[in-house]
């Protein structure tokens, strides 16, 4: 529950909110004051929840609050409008018109699979290594971000119509993120 001391500082966020609205829907000559003023009611709403709340669910609360208030703010002002209609495409575009060759294929496979996966385990290495935190929170962030990576290097590669640039990124990356492990490791 917010309580009242919460429900008090509702007020100053929601003007650091139309403020800021203001400033962005009219462009005139006090824009920057609307600007620092909007941002102003918000710092000071969030020193206040500090003693009013407390030192940690104070500007997480406030913080909440005022996100929720400048989402109403900016959903006032919300308009539809019908969009004007295209005529529907029959058939989906295809993403290259080039010839088909069976090398081109067999190498755009080798540098989605096995050199992207290398390229994401580079990045993944690399940031359990370098990364400035404690040890088992980089171990779990680098491994966490070995699947997307892959993931989305191999779709990158395969809809990229150039083979070289994609060869090139991916050895560059590779390059470079076991570069800093060794880097990192040396000193």
């Amino acid at each position: 529950m917010i309580g009242l001391g919460g429900l008090a500082l509702a007020p100053i966020a929601l003007g650091g909110a139309l403020l800021l609205r203001r400033a962005w829907t009219h462009a005139d000559a006090r824009r920057p004051w609307l600007i620092v003023g909007g941002w102003a009611l918000l710092a000071v709403a969030l020193a206040a929840s500090v003693p009013v709340l407390g030192a940690v669910r104070g500007p997480a609360i406030l913080l909440a609050l005022a996100s929720t208030v400048a989402l109403a703010v900016v959903a006032a002002g919300v308009e539809l409008r019908t969009a004007k209609r295209k005529a529907p495409r029959e058939l989906a575009l295809e993403p290259s018109d080039r010839r088909r060759i069976a090398w081109r294929g067999w190498l755009r496979g080798f540098l989605a699979g096995p050199l992207g996966g290398a390229a994401a385990m580079a990045v993944g290495l690399a940031v359990a290594v370098c990364f400035p935190a404690e040890v088992k929170t980089r171990l779990i962030i680098g491994g966490m971000l070995v699947p997307f990576l892959w993931a989305g290097g191999m779709a990158w590669t395969l809809s990229d119509d150039k083979i070289l640039r994609a060869l090139a990124v991916l050895v560059g990356v590779t390059v470079a993120g076991f570069g800093a492990v060794l880097l990192k490791g040396s000193l």
